[in-house]
């Protein structure tokens, strides 16, 4: 029976040329859920799921996996028994070039102990993968589909999706996301979700981590992260003082009409304090709360 994982982080820090990637996180991720982790391009993404994976040794700090069959938290590099539990899909595919897409599979197959062969057969059927041309011979969105392929049919307790779809159109993209929910429904395990695609996955997401500059922008569950801004519409002044003692993330003024996005809890008294000065309150998505929260430091607000 397949088993989820959690994922833990302790001081975890990584550098290149002694420019940290990651700087100092500490994070759990919770096993049997769907995390989402989110950040610009150069945030820490890539590092991050690479160490989680086993790929990269930490500088400092450690990550450490933990599931019931392994008796104890373990770290994953250089540690074939944790690595054999995770897979990590990257867009650069880490694909043999030169061999025929049916024997990636078969390999992918000997070596993936969860691996389900009937669901790899039907996803490649369904985003059309010749299996018998080479690798290097598919276009872009087709070798993103067979990485798709990979992540899914390995059925490894932790997936990790690293921007592994990017290539792909978006017809192709939503039926990824829908062979992703179909078989996290029959088959729970822990997945993360590297994107700054955050509109088109923020309704499959259960957990947010968002990086900026390797560091860590917040954790949370996705409903209490959108819970976490609103836009506040009305006459200047009004908005102005109603908006007084939040963190203000965007404003927009039209003639003498302002909208304020706000980061900060609005309870029941401030939403009537709201409607009494004539307000109109209205939820924040969470891609603007992305943007607004790993916006360049001195950018416009």
């Amino acid at each position: 029976m397949n088993q989820t994982l959690a994922v833990r982080t302790e001081n975890l820090s990584v550098s290149f040329a002694g420019v940290p990637a990651l700087d100092r996180l500490d994070l759990r991720l919770a096993p049997g859920k769907i995390h989402g982790l989110l950040g610009r391009n150069g945030s820490g993404k890539s590092t991050l799921a690479a160490t989680l994976a086993g790929f990269r040794q930490p500088d400092e700090g450690r990550v450490l996996i933990e599931g019931s069959d392994l008796g104890t938290a373990l770290e994953p590099y250089e540690n074939a028994v944790v690595t054999s539990r995770i897979c990590l899909i990257r867009e650069s595919g880490d694909l043999v070039d030169a061999a025929a897409v049916k024997h990636v599979i078969a390999l992918a197959a000997s070596l993936r102990p969860y691996w389900d062969n009937e669901l790899a057969g039907e996803l490649l059927d369904r985003f059309e993968v010749p299996t018998n041309k080479r690798v290097q011979k598919l276009s872009r969105g087709k070798k993103s589909a067979l990485g798709v392929v990979l992540g899914l049919a390995s059925r490894a307790p932790l997936t990790i999706f690293d921007e592994s779809y990017l290539g792909m159109d978006v017809p192709s993209r939503n039926l990824f996301y829908d062979a992703l929910l179909a078989d996290y429904a029959e088959v729970p395990r822990t997945v993360v979700l590297s994107t700054h695609l955050v509109s088109e996955v923020s309704t499959m997401l259960e957990e947010v981590v968002i990086l900026d500059n390797g560091r860590l922008v917040t954790q949370s569950p996705v409903d209490a992260l959108r819970g976490r801004g609103a836009s506040i519409v009305g006459p200047v002044a009004a908005v102005d003082e109603f908006t007084a003692g939040f963190t203000v993330l965007a404003e927009e003024r039209l003639g003498g009409t302002k909208s304020t996005t706000v980061l900060g809890d609005l309870d029941p008294v401030l939403l009537a304090e709201a409607a009494a000065a004539g307000l109109e309150v209205g939820p924040v998505g969470l891609q603007d709360l992305f943007v607004h929260l790993t916006a360049p430091t001195g950018a416009s607000r």
